[in-house]
């Protein structure tokens, strides 16, 4: 119950003392009726019981019990106040008990009213027809079917069960509970069924998702009145038959504000937002008065349909109609114009409230995090009075979704610093970016976490964890995760297909497209990427252009511009130069960078000059602070002689380890250099003597990443190696080397795959 300090008391007896001093006023129900309702705040109250007590009133039971009630209502009293006023009163009767049970519920503390129906049962007071209604609904309230179930053995035991009020009460708390056997022997049971019982049995298959018994509880009713038409639309909204909903609204002989309600709140679950709208209008067309329901949910709809306009105009309906100090409409506006970018107009609203709620200040971060400023989400986040699960996911989840993915991570670890248990949002986001920063380590922790709190591997967390694992290389735990899935998505298949294409593994990737389809399963866009890509990584042209003509053809899928780019990439590294600029000139899209730098790659590769000079100064244009074209082309100036234009492009050396990397290379090239190892200086692009860039080759940036991994990882733990390029020809042929001199694995992924190094081999076979 809400407590009420000792202060409160104290007052309350300094109040009487005064009184007392004082000449006693008379004191008449007229009085105290005049008296209450003129009071506003504890003061006044205290000092009108304080008068009661003074003058003898109080044991007035009528007068105590009115008094009572007042306090039981009053925002500005805790519920403590009216259990110890309840104990000043002599022979409180039913009705004053049942005024402070009913209460509790009303005032979200049912877990009270029992307490107080044992104390009632305790004293001389017998309970009423109303009484055991009262606490079976506070058992309700708390889904408790073991209270519900004392409650009804009291019912018996009163003589109760032939109340229809009782019966219709207990038939509801079944109901709530989930028992709907009980609610139906109760309902058959029952000497008298009236509108409210056929009701409770309506609503009580509707909440359950029933469709068929609902129908023919509905069908059976004397009267289908209009409260169980409107359960029945609600019930058609969630089972999406749309259509059976607005038949029976049609066919409605009267409608209240819940029945609109109803129908527009099915469009809009049914993604029909323009229908909700257009009911909406009609609703406000044929007078019908607004409740804060049906705005938020017409709100809802302008949000999902980007109807800004509307929605200002249902603002301005909300202000005229009085609803705008209604936090649930305030919140609905607040998610509304964030969402639709008018984020300044969100935080106008947010600023204006007088009360805010936990959704309140989450749909706030939300719209920042939506409109990119994250600064602004954060410093908000930090300000809230109170954090709950959903506002640390928000946070979480905005990080991911921006990139700031070591922040991801920062916010994660304060997030079980504070105690507040995730659910799988912040999980997915947190794993989603120890993938992008192939943060292992930190990723097989949120994973020990998922099974240690007994999450379920569901198709999001399990999807997450296998392309995670993918691309961090560790296949055979991706592969466990997979294999020990009960439910599998589309998406599922496509992380297991491009990881295991990107892993160097295409054999395996091709069968796990076949079982895929074979599991009845149907690829999507996302799925022929990993298809593609897999006949990329090895060289299987012919495997590719089946691949690609079977996706519009056989499956009917339109070809993305990713689509196109793995195609042309697949062509210009088997040497089909024509082929795919052809292809390049043929997309029914404008070429994006990957397209044109696959282009360029090929170019390069197969000493296409001119093709690739042009097609470089094309992508610089496009993209001038990427260092993977710029590179490219300073090879191909350096193959047509342009030292100058060569030097402009590229040149840097530093590192706070230098003097351990230096030595460490040094050991790798005299390991090397003992198993035959030959640098090949064709990539090199400098004007300088062949001693000088075999020199050059040796500190290339693949090379001192291993010469760092040597000095910082102890065997056997892989050396895990991110790269922003292709891996170079020569660095390809070291890095398979040291692998069987070091007796180390070398995991290194680049812009396109990973290369697993074992034992002098690598798992791209050296294509």
């Amino acid at each position: 119950m809400g407590l009420v300090k000792r202060p409160v008391f104290q007052a309350l007896k300094c109040c009487a003392g005064d009184v007392t001093r004082s000449v006693k006023p008379a004191i008449t129900l007229s009085i105290l009726e005049f008296n209450l309702q003129k009071c506003r705040n504890p003061m006044e109250f205290f000092q009108i019981h304080a008068q009661m007590v003074a003058s003898g009133f109080i044991k007035d039971t009528f007068a105590a019990s009115r008094l009572l009630s007042f306090s039981a209502a009053s925002p500005f009293l805790g519920l403590d106040y009216s259990r110890r006023l309840l104990h000043q009163i002599d022979n409180p009767n039913a009705f004053t008990w049942n005024t402070l049970m009913r209460a509790c519920t009303h005032r979200n503390s049912p877990q009270f009213a029992l307490p107080l129906y044992r104390s009632m049962l305790g004293s001389d007071s017998a309970p009423d027809s109303y009484t055991h209604p009262i606490v079976i609904h506070a058992s309700a309230v708390r889904s408790s079917e073991v209270e519900g179930k004392l409650i009804h053995a009291h019912v018996v035991k009163f003589g109760f069960d032939s109340d229809v009020y009782v019966l219709n009460t207990l038939i509801n708390m079944y109901s709530v509970c989930g028992n709907l056997s009980d609610a139906r022997l109760l309902f058959h049971r029952s000497p008298v069924l009236d509108s409210v019982s056929w009701n409770s049995m309506l609503v009580a298959h509707v909440q359950a998702g029933d469709v068929k018994e609902a129908f023919r509880i509905f069908d059976s009713m004397p009267e289908q009145n209009t409260m169980a038409a409107n359960s029945m639309i609600a019930l058609f909204g969630k089972c999406n038959l749309v259509s059976d909903a607005r038949k029976l609204f049609d066919g409605m002989d009267a409608r209240d504000v819940v029945s609109w309600t109803a129908m527009i709140s099915c469009y809009e679950q049914n993604e029909l937002f323009a229908e909700a709208l257009e009911m909406f209008h009609r609703m406000k067309r044929e007078g019908v008065s607004m409740d804060e329901v049906v705005m938020v949910t017409t709100l809802s709809a302008c949000t999902k349909l980007g109807a800004s306009k509307k929605g200002e105009v249902i603002h301005g309906l909300i202000i005229k109609d009085g609803l705008d100090s209604y936090v649930n409409p305030r919140n609905a506006l607040i998610y509304m114009y964030s969402n639709h970018g008018n984020i300044v107009a969100a935080r106008q609203l947010f600023d204006s409230c007088s009360f805010l709620d936990q959704i309140s200040w989450n749909s706030m971060i939300s719209g920042y995090l939506k409109c990119g400023l994250i600064g602004e989400a954060r410093a908000l986040f930090d300000a809230m009075p109170l954090k709950d699960a959903v506002s640390w996911s928000t946070m979480i989840a905005g990080y991911a979704q921006h990139d700031r993915f070591m922040e991801t991570l920062e916010l994660f670890s304060e997030m079980q610093v504070g105690n507040i248990k995730p659910d799988e949002t912040p999980l997915v986001s947190v794993i989603s970016a120890c993938a992008r920063l192939s943060a292992l380590e930190q990723g097989k922790w949120v994973h020990a976490y998922i099974k240690k709190n007994g999450f379920a591997i569901n198709v999001f967390l399990g999807t997450t964890l296998i392309d995670m694992y993918m691309k961090c290389g560790t296949l055979e735990t991706a592969m466990e995760v997979f294999n020990g899935m009960k439910h599998r998505g589309t998406s599922t298949w496509n992380a297991v297909i491009l990881g295991l294409a990107m892993n160097g593994l295409v054999k395996e990737s091709f069968e796990k497209f076949e079982e895929m389809k074979r599991c009845g399963v149907p690829p999507n866009e996302i799925t022929f990427v990993g298809v593609l890509g897999a006949c990329r990584h090895a060289g299987l042209v012919d495997e590719g252009r089946q691949h690609f003509n079977s996706m519009k053809q056989v499956h009917g899928i339109l070809p993305n511009i990713k689509h196109y780019g793995c195609m042309v990439d697949l062509l210009g590294r088997a040497g089909l130069l024509r082929e795919a600029e052809e292809l390049v000139e043929s997309m029914p899209m404008t070429p994006d960078v990957a397209t044109w730098g696959a282009l360029l790659g090929a170019c390069k590769k197969h000493g296409a000059i001119d093709v690739g000079e042009r097609v470089g100064k094309r992508l610089i244009e496009l993209e001038p602070h990427h260092d993977g074209f710029h590179v490219l082309l300073a090879n191909i100036y350096a193959s047509k002689g342009k030292w100058d234009d060569v030097m402009e492009l590229r040149g840097d050396r530093t590192h706070p380890h230098i003097e351990k990397i230096d030595k460490m290379l040094e050991e790798m090239f005299r390991r090397l250099k003992l198993e035959g190892y030959q640098p090949d200086t064709t990539d090199v692009a400098y004007d300088i003597e062949e001693e000088e860039k075999e020199t050059t080759l040796y500190r290339h940036s693949e090379k001192l990443a291993i010469a760092f991994g040597l000095i910082s990882t102890p065997p056997p733990a892989p050396i895990r190696i991110m790269k922003n390029l292709r891996i170079c020809g020569d660095c390809h042929d070291a890095a398979k080397i040291i692998s069987r001199a070091f007796q180390r694995e070398i995991i290194l992924r680049d812009r396109q795959r990973f290369h697993h190094f074992r034992q002098g081999l690598c798992s791209c076979t050296d294509f």
